[in-house]
């Protein structure tokens, strides 16, 4: 395989996780034995960040329409959650890895509230990769706080009208103090970005695949990274040789 440019790694990569549960039923499995195969996927691509030394890692681990699938399910989730940061944890430290939940927690069962305040409290300090794990996230849910908390702060003149830009409305969302994704990986061979980073993804590059969440192991993630950096990236503009 063609060997990756540590040069040229993108600095942010976004991962929707899809495809678990097709992939248990391909298999004559519960849903929920897809599901904890992708955590073990999920386990692999953190370990390859940390190698490659790269500094934010974002997941779509439950949306704020996953809320919808049957509570059996929703309960797995949540269980596989919290038993995920407990394990993780102490290796997820030892690799100086910050976790960085980003939606609306308060909304998550007590057991996952705890599991996410715990993970937040133990590596507070890291320094390394910003691992967040989009959890009860929404991209219209997350611009619509945004909107709202630049609304209030105009109501209180701690902001000005003249200074709304960009970058205002960037300081208010889950990511504010990181950069964009550079690239996006979508798994499970659908073509949409499932209201995952909204604002985020104005310039990110695009990497799909047919490969279902649970079988998406270091292989599949650096081939994304290989793809990613054979791209000429423009952001609107032309090339120049």
């Amino acid at each position: 395989m063609e060997k990756l440019d540590i040069a040229r790694l993108p600095a942010h990569v976004a991962i929707i996780m899809d495809g678990n549960g097709r992939w248990a039923i391909k298999r004559g499995m519960p849903r929920s034995f897809g599901h904890r195969a992708g955590v073990k996927a999920l386990r692999q691509i953190v370990e390859a960040s940390v190698e490659l030394k790269l500094k934010h890692l974002t997941v779509y681990a439950f949306s704020t329409e996953n809320w919808k699938r049957p509570r059996e399910e929703v309960n797995i989730l949540m269980n596989l959650l919290v038993e995920y940061l407990h394990k993780e944890i102490e290796s997820l430290c030892e690799n100086n890895v910050k976790i960085n939940p980003m939606g609306i927690i308060s909304e998550l069962p007590q057991h996952a509230r705890d599991a996410v305040a715990m993970a937040i409290e133990r590596s507070k300090n890291n320094t390394g990769l910003c691992f967040n794990i989009a959890l009860n996230y929404g991209g219209r849910t997350e611009l619509l706080m945004a909107v709202k908390e630049i609304g209030q702060k105009l109501l209180n003149g701690e902001l000005e009208f003249a200074k709304i830009d960009e970058q205002a409305i960037a300081n208010h969302l889950f990511t504010a103090g990181q950069p964009d994704p550079d690239l996006l990986i979508r798994p499970s061979g659908d073509y949409r970005v499932s209201n995952f980073l909204l604002w985020q993804l104005a310039y990110t590059e695009f990497w799909l695949t047919d490969t279902m969440w649970p079988d998406f192991n270091k292989t599949e993630f650096f081939k994304a990274l290989l793809d990613y950096q054979r791209r000429e990236r423009r952001y609107g503009g032309l090339l120049h040789k």
